[in-house]
């Protein structure tokens, strides 16, 4: 939709004109999965689609909110903005971040309306919930005067997440969304927050997202298990490495010296992933500045083979995705991309084989899953913004 019309659909809602209109982007990850809760690095960009905020004041004294993929408005008196709402709502998103701003002392005495749409396919594993976060971070960030930088608005999201969604996320996909430069990756290290925006100059090749419209839900616990997996794996190796506080911190030849600590094999088996796949990213990041796109492909494969593997996020959408993009000529690397138990993979595919990707690996796709595929060619966009 266009901003005039959000701002039409703003009036029918609320008999109301927006006052302002703010912007978020969803995300895709090139490499470095399930690495920032771990204190590793990432390398993700922020996308062309994401997630518009409008708002405006109001005289009911409540804040008000409503998603145009929802009938109903929902409105909370002033006073009921620190508790998340039953039954998992889509409100608990914005309410999270609006509730850090009162929990760090910001009083909230003037009703809001606030429309909320987004083009970030939901459960695709794009970030659709961090765009969500980080433009109500924004949003409020102005309301309040806060005054806060985009890294901490990253950090507002991440709290929403945890405290309201229940979802113990790293830091990934809200710093991408609030940090995120056009025509540039994010390589972050999760540990510092310290980044530095690297250009994607993919000469005569294209980002091509690829939607198993199985969605994932990180709600489920499959996503928790794994941090707690990760944090036993910590747990046993300071039996031996006292001083250790994420696994991103050991090289490949330390972690072999003092993995046999790890009695866990399930533990084992998801640090084997981390540790692995904080080099790759290390790897593939130089790669690309050296205009190495060839190893950048193959280090995306490994990354989604220990995916697979070693930490067992991906099932049979995602593995028949990528292992069917690995067939066409042409593509350079495929992975999956996100948290894993359904979403999307990403892929390095040259110009030329675009639609012969698409074809071939659409059409075995559906065959052996009965889903039709969604193929979408990416653009890097920039982080949240107000519009207008």
């Amino acid at each position: 939709m266009e901003v005039k019309e959000l701002k039409q659909a703003f009036a029918e809602a609320y008999k109301n004109e927006a006052e302002k209109v703010y912007f978020a982007p969803g995300r895709v990850n090139l490499i470095g999965e399930h690495t920032d809760y771990n204190g590793g690095h990432v390398f993700p960009c922020a996308l062309s689609f994401g997630t518009y905020l409008l708002l405006s004041k109001n005289d009911v004294q409540q804040v008000r909110f409503k998603s145009l993929n929802m009938p109903e408005i929902i409105g909370l008196n002033l006073d009921e903005l620190t508790t998340p709402l039953p039954n998992n709502s889509w409100v608990n998103y914005p309410l999270g971040c609006i509730a850090q701003y009162i929990k760090r002392g910001f009083s909230l005495t003037q009703g809001y309306d606030i429309l909320i749409w987004g083009n970030v396919p939901a459960g695709a594993g794009l970030s659709s919930s961090a765009a969500l976060e980080v433009v109500t971070a924004c949003a409020f960030n102005d309301i309040f005067g806060a005054g806060y930088d985009r890294t901490e608005l990253a950090k507002i999201g991440q709290l929403s997440e945890h405290e309201f969604a229940g979802v113990n996320c790293g830091i990934m996909d809200q710093f991408a969304s609030a940090q995120g430069a056009q025509d540039h990756a994010i390589y972050l290290d999760c540990a510092t927050l310290e980044f530095e925006l690297v250009p994607v100059k993919l000469e005569g090749v294209k980002v091509v997202i690829s939607n198993t419209h199985s969605p994932h839900k990180l709600d489920s616990g499959a996503y928790n298990d794994r941090v707690a997996q990760c944090t036993l794996a910590v747990n046993q190796l300071r039996t031996v490495k006292p001083e250790l506080k994420n696994l991103a911190e050991l090289s490949e030849a330390e972690f072999n010296q003092i993995k046999s600590a790890i009695t866990d094999p399930i533990a084992l088996k998801r640090a084997e992933h981390v540790v692995g796949e904080c080099q790759r990213t290390i790897d593939a990041v130089a790669a690309l500045k050296a205009g190495n796109i060839e190893l950048f492909g193959q280090l995306m494969c490994q990354s989604h083979v220990s995916l697979r593997d070693n930490y067992e996020v991906t099932g049979l959408h995602l593995d028949t995705l990528a292992e069917e993009a690995w067939k066409v000529d042409g593509v350079i690397g495929s992975r999956m991309t996100g948290g894993g138990f359904g979403g999307c993979t990403v892929s390095l595919v040259k110009d030329e084989a675009i639609a012969d990707f698409i074809e071939k690996v659409g059409a075995a796709y559906e065959a052996k899953t009965g889903i039709k595929a969604d193929f979408y060619v990416a653009e890097i966009g920039q982080g949240v913004h107000v519009v207008e």
